[in-house]
C-alpha cells in the first residue's frame, strides 16, 4: 500500500486549503483479489475519489479469437472468468451453434444446465469465503472450500479439470455423464441444503457481519442501469433481471425456480442474493436430474466448421451477471470479429461513483460484495 501526500491549492473563494493524500490499493493487494489498482484520494479515512485502473493482466482474448479457428478458441473461454468457466464456454458454443444452426441433443442441454449450476454454486462459495476473509473472519472460507471441493471432484470426473473447464463442444459435450456423476450430484444436493442452513446460523445472522454490510455501499437500480451492472448487483437493487428468464436459453424454461431480489440495494442485499441463488441452483439441478432424457450428447457438426456470413450474439447468466458473446463471421474458419461483454467490467465501473464519501473499510466491504474477477475485466 503506497501513500503519498498532496496539498490541494486554496479554493477560488480563498478558503483554507484541504490536505488530502493519494492511497494506491493494489495492483498487488489482498482486497483487490487480483492485479487491480484503485487510486483513492483520501480525506482522512474518507474517500473523495476512487479511480479503478485496469489493464495489468490484459491478455487480448478477443484478438486471439480472431486468429484461431472456432474450436481452438474454446479453451480461452474458461480463462476469462476462471470461477465461472462453464457459463463462458456455454455462451461461446451457443453463439457458434446459433450462427451455424447446429442442433444440440436434449440430453446435452440438460447436462449443460446441471454443470453450469454446479459451477455457479462453486463460484459463490469462493465469493462467500473470500468476502468474509476480507472482513476478518477466517473460519468460513475453510467450510466453503471444503464444500467446493466436492463440486470440483464431480466436474473433474467429466472433463479432467478443476477450474478452467472446457467440457462443452459445438453441438454438445465432449463426453456423457455416467451413473457415478448422477449419484454424486444427488448426494451433493442433499449435502448442501443443510450446509447452507449452517452458513446462515454461523455467519448470516452474525451481528458483526450485519454491521459491516447493512446500509453499506448502496447501489441503486438507476446506478446499475447507468453503468450496465447485472447479476447479483442489480438483483440486490430489487430488479429481477436474470438472463435465464428474460432471454431464455438452453432448457432453462423447463425448470421452476425463483430469481432472488432484495430492494435494500446495500452490500447485505447482494450477500443475500448470492446465498439464495445457491439454493435455487440446487433446485434447478434436482429438477434437471429428474428430467434428464436418454440419447446422444453430440449433434451433427461439420468436420471443418465455417460459419455463414453474419452477426450473431448469445448471452448467458454467469455467476457475476450477463455474459454475452458477439461473433461476426465472413464465411471463413476463423471469426472476423469477436466481442466479449463481461459483467465484471460494468460492475466495477460503478465503484468510483458508489464509493464517494465512504470510509475506506466500508468501501472494501462493498468491493467484496461486487464479487469481481479481474481477468474478466481485463480480458
Amino acid at each position: 500500500m503506497n501513500v503519498s501526500k498532496e496539498l490541494l491549492p486554496a479554493g477560488p473563494s480563498g478558503e483554507a486549503p484541504q490536505e488530502t493524500f493519494i492511497l494506491n490499493l493494489g495492483p498487488q493487494h489482498p482486497a483487490t483479489h487480483g492485479v487491480l489498482r484503485i487510486r483513492t484520494t483520501m480525506d482522512g479515512e474518507w474517500i473523495t475519489r476512487a479511480e479503478p485502473i485496469i489493464g495489468y493482466i490484459h491478455r487480448m482474448h478477443e484478438k486471439m479469437g480472431e486468429n484461431r479457428t472456432w474450436a481452438k478458441f474454446l479453451p480461452n473461454t474458461g480463462r476469462i472468468d476462471y470461477l465461472s468457466a462453464m457459463h463462458y464456454t456455454h455462451a461461446f458454443v451457443g453463439a457458434v451453434e446459433r450462427a451455424a444452426k447446429i442442433e444440440v441433443p436434449p440430453r446435452a442441454e440438460y447436462v449443460r444446465v446441471i454443470t453450469s449450476e454446479l459451477n455457479r454454486i462453486a463460484s459463490h462459495l469462493v465469493w462467500w469465503g473470500a468476502l468474509l476473509l476480507d472482513l476478518g473472519g477466517f473460519t468460513p472460507i475453510l467450510y466453503s472450500f471444503e464444500d467446493r471441493e466436492l463440486i470440483l471432484d464431480l466436474l473433474e470426473g467429466l472433463c479432467g479439470a478443476r477450474l478452467t473447464f472446457c467440457y462443452y463442444r459445438f453441438g454438445g459435450l465432449c463426453n456423457d455423464v455416467d451413473a457415478e456423476f448422477i449419484d454424486g450430484t444427488r448426494a451433493l444436493v442433499k449435502h448442501m441444503r443443510p450446509r447452507l442452513e449452517m452458513y446462515r446460523a454461523l455467519v448470516t445472522g452474525n451481528i458483526i457481519l450485519r454491521k459491516r454490510l447493512e446500509g453499506i455501499g448502496p447501489i441503486t437500480a438507476e446506478m446499475c442501469r447507468k453503468y450496465g451492472a447485472t447479476g447479483p448487483v442489480i438483483r440486490g437493487a430489487g430488479v429481477a433481471y436474470d438472463v435465464r428468464t428474460v432471454e431464455p436459453y438452453s432448457v432453462y424454461p423447463q425448470f421452476d425456480f425463483k430469481i432472488p431480489t432484495y430492494p435494500e440495494a446495500d452490500s447485505m442485499a447482494r450477500y443475500h442474493v448470492r446465498m439464495d441463488e445457491m439454493e435455487q441452483s440446487l433446485r434447478i439441478i434436482e429438477q434437471a436430474l429428474d428430467q434428464l432424457p436418454d440419447g446422444p450428447v453430440m449433434g451433427k457438426v461439420p468436420r471443418v466448421l465455417k460459419l455463414p456470413v453474419g452477426d450473431t450474439t448469445y448471452a448467458v447468466e454467469a455467476a457475476r451477471g450477463r455474459f454475452m458473446v458477439r461473433i461476426v463471421s465472413d464465411g471463413k474458419d476463423t471469426p472476423y470479429r469477436l466481442k466479449l461483454r463481461t459483467p465484471c467490467f460494468s460492475n466495477l465501473s460503478l465503484f468510483e461513483e458508489a464509493s464517494k464519501g465512504m470510509m475506506l473499510p466500508d468501501a472494501l466491504a462493498m468491493l467484496g460484495s461486487l464479487d469481481l474477477v479481474i481477468p474478466d475485466i481485463d480480458r
